[in-house]
Parts: C-alpha cells; structure tokens; sequence
C-alpha cells in the first residue's frame, strides 16, 4: 500500500513541530540505565527513486565496531557527562555523518525508549539542512540511507518476524532493501506514523530480536 507522498518544505516543519508539541510525550526513569541519545533528521531523499520527498537518515554501523557491527541505527550514543539529550543527539549527528546543525532545528522529542540491552534513549527529531553535504565518518558509519516517511508509515512496511521460539515475534520494517529491527525500527514508526497520518502509536512494548539484546 502506498500512500502520497510527503513534500519537504515549511508546511510540514510547522506541522511536524506542532504534532510533537502535542503529543503527550511519554517518559521513562533513567536510573540504573546507560543513557543515549538518538537523531532523527528529516532530509529531502533521493530525487530519482524517492522524488525528493521528506525522509529520514539512516545508517548502517561499520562492521568493525565492536558492539552492533553492520546493524542498521540512527545517528546517536552515548550522553556525556554534562551535556543534555539534545546535545548529544546533535553532536552524534555531526561525528557520524557530517551535519551540523543547531538547536533551532530541533523539532521536539518522541517517547523515550528503553531497550533490552540496557539503553534510555531519547529520541530527538531534528529539520535537516538540505544544502549541507553528508560524510559519513567511516571509523563509525559504512552507509547512509534516506527512508521517506510515507515509506516508513505504510501498513505493508511493518513486519513481525518470528525469530525466537517461545518468544513474541520481533518488530521490524521493510526499508532500505532489508529488513530494519527494533529498537531503531519502532522509533522510526513512531514518527512516520505521527508525520503521515498524525496518529501517535506508543512502540515501547515492541520486541527486540535477541542480536539487539547485547
């Protein structure tokens, strides 16, 4: 099912800005947990396959990593010491693939999500720059994608995967020519659905596949 597409432009920032603003934002204690901080950015994507419409980055983490080699993520890691959630999503962001971009750009933040492995991560949705040049840091980052939010929304996109027996099956999403897992999967939903249809769908409950556990 596909559903029309989404144009980048300033009608779509406000309304984006004001959905977050809306959304009863949803979060979770940090105590006991490691905390991180990721980027969602929306860019225009691809002209020839995507007709520029509003998409967001992802990427897929160098196979030489020691934790999550070669799994898809959105930019972001570890908070430090003094820096706040939207600081560290914004500075990721330009370790990994090269944007820099302020805090006037922050749109707002989605439901915190905490993961198997033992991460609070916020999530920090951002309006991208589409005049500045991505460069993925290969000590980090192998490639970059651009996933249009309509993609992202679309019923048929979302797959439940058994992988575990005895376990629920594992949330994921068709995209980039594969398949994409929780926790990175069920953030990216939450916002293509608030983006597309204006429905705010609570993932914190997915499942992870146990490769996300560690």
């Amino acid at each position: 099912m596909s559903l029309p597409q989404l144009a980048f432009n300033p009608e779509l920032r406000a309304v984006l800005q004001r959905r977050l603003a809306d959304m009863d934002r949803r979060s979770e204690p940090t105590e006991g947990l490691k905390e991180a901080a990721v980027t969602l950015v929306i860019l225009p994507g691809d002209e020839d396959r995507d007709h520029g419409e509003a998409s967001i980055i992802l990427t897929r983490r160098a196979m030489h990593l020691s934790r999550h080699s070669g799994q898809f993520a959105l930019p972001g890691g570890r908070i430090d010491a003094g820096e706040t959630p939207v600081e560290a999503a914004l500075r990721e962001l330009h370790e990994e693939v090269g944007l820099l971009l302020g805090q006037d750009r922050v749109l707002g933040l989605l439901d915190d999500y905490v993961t198997c492995s033992g991460y609070h991560m916020t999530s920090v949705v951002v309006w991208g720059d589409p005049t500045a040049t991505i460069r993925p840091n290969p000590d980090e980052v192998a490639a970059v994608h651009r996933v249009p939010l309509t993609e992202i929304a679309a019923p048929d996109t979302r797959q439940m995967i058994d992988m575990d027996p005895g376990r629920p099956p594992a949330f994921s999403l068709a995209i980039a020519g594969t398949l994409v897992f929780a926790p990175t999967a069920a953030i990216m939903h939450q916002l293509g659905r608030l983006a597309v249809d204006g429905e705010v769908e609570r993932v914190q409950s997915v499942e992870e596949p146990r490769f996300a556990w560690k």
